[in-house]
Parts: structure tokens; sequence; C-alpha cells
């Protein structure tokens, strides 16, 4: 956190962080998030947080506040966007290493090797309710924007992959 609050300094920007254990716990936090007027919300990347991203992502929405999670299942959920490691790509490297064990390797031999494919999701549905209107280069560089019509299922498709021009409002 202090290089957080070293990177926020400057930029004149206060960090502020907030745990929840229970559900009241979360609806707490947003009470202080509104008593503090916070401007945005970014959601650590924890299995608590992120079995309750539908809950997350509607009181983020009704306190009008972005917010932004490492996994992309919270922009599906509702959230404004999602930064983080590539869920499929992680799995891969999984059955990549249980071939290699499986094959006779020595688990104790293997590379520790961490995720490079970071991914950009942006929910499209958010950003309009909230107001936003994010700059081109945001949409330029997500690898998934996500419409309306792809919120309701388990698994959506992509809109677009880097698309060539902003989507408009």
């Amino acid at each position: 956190m202090k290089e957080v609050d070293e990177a926020a300094r400057p930029l004149g920007k206060q960090i502020h962080v907030l745990e929840a254990s229970t559900d009241a716990e979360i609806d707490a936090a947003f009470s202080t998030l509104v008593q503090l007027r916070a401007g945005a919300l970014v959601i650590a990347a924890d299995q608590f947080y992120n079995d309750r991203r539908e809950r997350i992502a509607a009181l983020a929405l009704r306190h009008a506040l972005p917010s932004v999670h490492a996994r992309r299942e919270y922009a599906v959920a509702g959230g404004l966007m999602s930064y983080g490691t590539n869920s499929s790509d992680i799995y891969r490297q999984a059955g990549v290493y249980a071939g290699r064990i499986l094959k006779g390797a020595q688990p104790a031999d293997l590379p520790i090797v961490q995720s490079t494919k970071l991914e950009l999701v942006i929910n499209l549905k958010t950003a309009r309710a909230l107001g936003l209107t994010l700059p081109p280069s945001f949409y330029w560089r997500a690898d998934e924007v996500m419409s309306s019509s792809q919120m309701s299922g388990p698994k959506p498709t992509r809109l677009s992959t880097r698309p060539m021009s902003a989507p408009g409002p």
C-alpha cells in the first residue's frame, strides 16, 4: 500500500483502505465511501469479494462509484471494468504442469511460472449508467468491451477485440 499512497500523492489523491468480511461490513464500507466522497473503488482480488461480485457491482453502481476488480467475472457481473490475469491462461498452465507430472516430471523440478497475460475488460453498459465517457485509448487497449446484451448469460461472447474506434454514447 505504501507504493500506492506514494503514487497517489503527487496526483492529489488520497487512498482509503476499507475491509469487509461480512455482508453487513460491505454495506458499511459503501456508506463510508459515500461519506468520504470516494471517486472510485478498487476491489481486492479476494475470494470473499469475488463470491459477492454481483452485490458489490450493484452497490458501486447505486452509489455512482466507478469500480475495478482483478477478475473479468466482476465486469460480467456489472462492475465497470476488470484488469488482471486471464483465468483461461492460468488453467491452461495448470494443465501443462499436470501433463508434465503425469509424464514423470518431479514437481520440485518444474519452474515456477507466473501468468503474463493480463486482460482489460470494460462493461460498456455500466460506463453509460455512470455517465462516464472513457477515452478512446481505453477501448483500443481493451481485450473485451461488453455490451448490455452480453450481461445475461454466464459466459458472454466478445463484442470486439481492440476496436479501431471507441463506441459512441
